[in-house]
């Protein structure tokens, strides 16, 4: 019976993310690049530099920083580490390629949408929230006749964030990571519902929910707070154990690159299937890009809504360099770390891998790699859980119009889902990830190209304005 629902989902992600999804994303990643003249190049420099300055006198529930810690709190979570592992396992070494390059793109994507969600944001009067993000950039900005599209992101965005990205996948990667360290032989186990489930699980599950509680009760500002304090020390210290690992293992890394380019186009494959690996690997590669970073899927603009900015365009800087660091740094450096050590060709799946080769990778002992990674995706998945929960709480609150009643309830059953996510199965659960993260992506794009003309707009005139206080 599972195995059925497993397939019929799997049949579904095919659909969902076929060819013209992801001739969506990228393309419209293309389209963004060419009307803003490569501005996520020539403004990158500016973009970091925005990124720990905050705008003084600026409107909004929390600082531009804390916006984006909270944007990157969501998106660095297991796809950095359990999802370049999938899909470099899946689709070969060539995903790496084509996640690195659907994110250039992607930086694009998400300038725009940081841009929109500051410009049609709305304050509104009975919670006290900055609220914006494509439901309502979609509403205020297409006009009240595409108002079906914005709820039908914001259904989906619910559901992502209750059954796909924000809860399940995230707790079942702590789980494995806490079980591969203290239970990896199966040695502590225990019958529960039917099934035998390692006591690191079961703990795992429970003090992962308690502490999302503790956190999520207190909303936006409190999510905010703790993703200022974790979010850059992880990132750093994430980046850095992999930087050791590239080090100790320099003489692999040539032999890894060119693995990675031929597998991007098929250059390793059979006559005749060079086009299909092709595809599997810009498939893989994508999927597990936008599943990371988030471009055009609208996820990011809801907690760049609340930045306290006047500037729709400064905002969109600082959320592009979201992208940057999830993706062209941390994202490249999992996967490397994955290719120089040989983890990706082994037989194993999911966390595994990443864990194999912080295991295999680092100059000591190996029980002290699967302790760090354990660690590294602990925070990693702790914080995207706390950022989801706040993007899929705003989509709630659009579609039933702030009904407290609601939401709180809500709130309890996000925990809930987090509870039960370790013992639901991998394979299924990414697969829905996938889905729902697909089915998000489509009225946003459509939003996003819908709107160029603003977009454009409203960044010549603020490079105009910029560029004339300059010279004053």
């Amino acid at each position: 019976m599972l195995e059925r629902f497993t397939q019929i989902l799997v049949n579904i992600d095919n659909v969902v993310w076929g060819v013209p999804l992801i001739v969506l994303i990228m393309g419209t990643g293309i389209f963004l690049t060419i009307r803003l003249g490569v501005l996520q190049f020539r403004h990158l420099g500016m973009a970091l530099k925005f990124m720990v300055k905050n705008e003084e006198n600026g409107i909004g529930e929390v600082s531009s920083f804390g916006a984006l810690c909270t944007a990157l709190a969501a998106t660095i979570g297991t796809g950095n580490i359990v999802g370049v592992a999938t899909a470099v396992v899946t689709g070969g070494p060539g995903a790496l390629f084509w996640m690195i390059l659907a994110a250039c793109f992607g930086m694009a994507t998400k300038y725009s949408e940081g841009l929109l969600a500051v410009k049609y944001r709305t304050l509104d009067s009975n919670t006290g929230h900055s609220l914006g993000g494509p439901f309502y950039y979609i509403e205020k900005g297409m006009g009240r006749k595409w108002v079906w599209l914005a709820k039908a992101f914001a259904t989906f965005g619910v559901g992502a964030g209750l059954l796909g990205i924000g809860t399940i996948t995230q707790v079942n990667g702590i789980a494995s990571a806490v079980k591969q360290v203290f239970d990896p032989n199966n040695e502590m186990m225990v019958s529960m519902l039917g099934n035998s489930y390692s006591v690191a699980t079961i703990a795992a599950a429970i003090v992962v929910s308690v502490a999302a509680a503790l956190v999520i009760i207190g909303g936006i500002q409190r999510i905010s707070s703790v993703s200022t304090i974790i979010v850059p020390f992880m990132a750093v210290a994430y980046v850095a154990i992999c930087v050791t690992i590239l080090i100790y293992n320099v003489a692999a890394i040539p032999s890894a690159i060119q693995e990675v380019f031929a597998g991007a186009f098929g250059l390793r494959a059979a006559a005749g299937g060079a086009l299909g690996a092709m595809m599997v690997a810009m498939q893989k590669g994508v999927a597990r890009g936008i599943f990371s970073n988030e471009a055009g899927l609208g996820s990011a603009p809801i907690a760049a809504a609340a930045a306290q900015t006047n500037e729709p365009a400064r905002q969109g800087l600082v959320s592009m360099t979201g992208t940057f660091i999830d993706t062209i740094v941390i994202c490249t450096m999992t996967g490397l770390t994955i290719m120089v050590t040989g983890s990706w060709d082994i037989g194993l799946e999911g966390v595994a891998v990443t864990s194999n080769a912080f295991s295999t990778g680092l100059p000591w002992n190996p029980q002290i790699g699967s302790f760090i990674l354990m660690m590294c995706l602990i925070f990693f998945a702790f914080t995207t859980i706390l950022g989801w929960d706040y993007y899929s709480e705003r989509c709630l609150e659009y579609l039933t119009g702030g009904n407290k009643n609601i939401l709180t309830g809500y709130r309890w059953l996000y925990i809930v889902a987090v509870l039960i996510g370790p013992f639901l199965t991998l394979e299924a659960v990414w697969t829905l990830a996938d889905i729902l993260n697909g089915l998000m992506a489509i009225p946003n794009l459509i939003a996003l190209i819908a709107l160029n003309g603003v977009i454009v707009a409203e960044t010549k005139s603020y490079f105009k304005r910029n560029h004339q206080l300059a010279m004053e």
